[in-house]
């Protein structure tokens, strides 16, 4: 294994044209410049200079080597600065795993203000596996995921930041007898059909939560993984249903009411889950950022 500092020593004598100029190039004594020559000849097996009256000059294989270590040179220049940027947040890669209502309202815009200030940071963005959303960033084969979780909620290894909390709402059939109130007690739904509009999980738990607080359990007369199927069946009159403002924000049947909850209200509440270990890369960071101004917005 050649040393590179021997190679950049050998490339400062050919640059230089003699072993006092590389000497006083590299801030070594000539006698050190000669050693590290020596030494390199020793490892190549082979002559690297040649006096020329009081100077040297390479021979074939200085040559080769020289030019090569200015490659070197260059090469590790470039990584240093490649590092200065990756360490600056200015180039990289980030993998950002979001669920679908997050994805549309909050995540797209917030990538578009991070894209215009950080062009070279790369991202990879799709769904999170709704079995399990924190699994990607905590194996490390995502860096970021926005996931439904209670506040002041911890989680091992993880660093959640609060984004926003998005309020659920009733949806009603156009003409339910409810729909004549602005504001609904959550209990007035207890005896009615009720249509679900959500996988198990975060979600649904924080629906079943406040319908515990509120004494009663629904009874699910329709299951539905999506908001926009669970509005068609509540217009149909199936059941009534909860759904976060998020989830009403893209796309409102018209066939549905859409009224305010309380005692209590159901409220979801939505982080940034970060590896603890990758908290405080600058890329990272400015994302995170770039979604809480978005959820402020």
């Amino acid at each position: 294994m050649l040393d590179v500092r021997r190679l950049q020593v050998l490339r400062a004598v050919v640059s230089g044209g003699s072993v006092s100029a590389a000497a006083t190039a590299l801030g070594y004594t000539p006698s050190a410049i000669s050693q590290q020559v020596a030494v390199l000849e020793k490892e190549t097996g082979t002559a690297l200079l040649e006096r020329v009256g009081r100077g040297v000059r390479p021979t074939a294989a200085g040559r080769l080597l020289a030019e090569h270590a200015a490659v070197i040179e260059r090469q590790v220049a470039e990584a240093g600065a490649a590092l200065a940027d990756l360490l600056a947040g200015r180039s990289g890669s980030l993998t950002v795993r979001y669920f679908a209502t997050a994805g549309a309202a909050l995540v797209a815009p917030a990538v578009a203000a991070f894209r215009a200030d950080h062009p070279g940071v790369r991202l990879d963005l799709g769904m999170t596996d709704p079995e399990d959303p924190l699994d990607e960033v905590l194996q490390g084969r995502a860096d970021l995921a926005v996931v439904v979780r209670p506040r002041e909620h911890d989680h091992p290894g993880l660093h959640l930041v609060h984004l926003l909390d998005d309020p659920y709402r009733a949806v009603l059939r156009k003409g339910h007898p409810l729909a004549a109130k602005r504001v609904l007690d959550l209990a007035e739904l207890a005896g009615e059909p009720w249509v679900g509009s959500e996988r198990p999980g975060a979600c649904q738990d924080t629906v079943l939560d406040a319908c515990a607080a509120a004494g009663f359990r629904p009874g699910f007369a329709v299951d539905s993984e999506d908001y926009p199927t669970a509005q068609g069946f509540v217009a149909a009159g199936l059941g009534v249903a909860l759904v976060p403002l998020l989830g009403l924000a893209a796309r409102r049947h018209p066939g549905v009411t859409v009224r305010r909850l309380r005692t209590p209200e159901p409220v979801r509440s939505i982080h940034a889950a970060v590896r603890k270990t990758a908290w405080g890369r600058p890329a990272l960071t400015r994302l995170v950022a770039a979604l809480q101004a978005t959820a402020r917005a």
